[in-house]
């Protein structure tokens, strides 16, 4: 395993991070201490969860992801070992089964409250905001919502101030933010910076070979700023795993299952795409998730790419990308790709 710092701390983690929002869905405990087990096992020792989770998101399975981990800390004695992120769910139509006051202050402790007793653990490392409460865009769309978007944006000064309240508990160790743009980033950063308040160190935001938006604008805070990116959807929902190419419709995939979560990715454009990348994985004898995993992980604004997986064969397969070193001719070849289709999936 390859490791760096949470960027302005001290805390190592491994490049690559598991994302769990399967379990309890897809995935049942069982099956998330295997995983959580064969990651330790492998050197990953940052784990990535939200109290929306599992994913899609239902009243009747809000927050069974954190419980199964709190009940694996619980039976393996392993918290220690792991660099734990959580999240508090945005408002929206889809979490209004969770609360309806946003980002407030009693939102904001009643998450990190659940959150822990759920996780059974008196802390959590990195706490981020899942998504930002005035819109944007996110989850599929492509252009700013400028007509739908609230006027008001968040009072970034109280959430600091509250994130400042549960760090002075020890509640949270560090803060991080989530599918945000670079006006909000800059925004959180100022408040920081003039009232010496909690400065976010992260930002988790999708990424993939057909999902190269951040670098309009996010990559440059990133590197400027020291900002990791923790990249989730680095394989676009399984797209670029090759599963769901040339009509492939495999019974137990997340696509199939639920799809409106692939419905971005299922473009001629993006299939065009990566049937391209696929070509270019077999040509340098590698597999296409191995490409895609392993373009994320040397990208020097990445800090850890999130990866998921139903079965162990896939979180095998995931981690190993790890020893994948790209030379320069691929990485060019990736890039003559990338011009001829960019951003397909946005």
């Amino acid at each position: 395993m390859k490791y760096t710092k949470l960027p302005h701390t001290d805390i190592k983690v491994s490049k690559i991070c598991l994302g769990t929002m399967t379990w309890g869905k897809q995935n049942t405990q069982e099956e998330g201490f295997e995983q959580m087990d064969f990651a330790l096992e492998q050197g990953v020792n940052f784990f990535d969860t939200a109290e929306l989770y599992s994913v899609p998101a239902t009243p009747e399975t809000y927050g069974t992801t954190e419980t199964i981990i709190g009940n694996w800390f619980k039976k393996s004695g392993n918290r220690d070992k792991v660099v734990l992120g959580s999240k508090i769910a945005g408002p929206g139509p889809y979490t209004a089964h969770i609360r309806e006051n946003g980002f407030a202050k009693e939102a904001i402790i009643d998450a990190v409250e659940g959150s822990l007793k759920r996780l059974q653990t008196d802390y959590i490392d990195l706490y981020q905001l899942h998504w930002p409460e005035r819109g944007v865009n996110t989850f599929g769309l492509r252009d700013y919502p400028y007509k739908t978007s609230r006027k008001e944006a968040e009072n970034h000064v109280e959430i600091l101030e509250t994130l400042q309240k549960l760090i002075n508990e020890g509640k949270i160790r560090q803060v991080g933010l989530s599918n945000e743009t670079p006006w909000g980033t800059l925004q959180y950063l100022q408040a920081a910076k003039e009232l010496n308040l909690p400065r976010m160190i992260t930002m988790q935001n999708s990424y993939s070979l057909v999902h190269r938006s951040y670098e309009y604008g996010m990559s440059e805070v990133s590197m400027r700023e020291n900002i990791g990116l923790l990249t989730y959807s680095p394989l676009a929902q399984g797209v670029l795993t090759g599963k769901y190419l040339r009509g492939q419709k495999p019974a137990d995939a997340r696509g199939i299952l639920f799809p409106n979560y692939i419905a971005r990715y299922q473009s001629d454009l993006v299939q065009q795409a990566v049937l391209r990348y696929e070509a270019l994985a077999l040509k340098h004898g590698i597999t296409l998730t191995e490409l895609s995993l392993a373009y994320i992980n040397q990208l020097p604004f990445v800090t850890a790419n999130i990866i998921g997986a139903t079965k162990i064969s896939q979180l095998k397969e995931n981690i190993g990308s790890i020893h994948i070193n790209l030379s320069e001719e691929i990485i060019n070849e990736i890039e003559a790709i990338h011009k001829l289709f960019p951003n397909p999936a946005p």
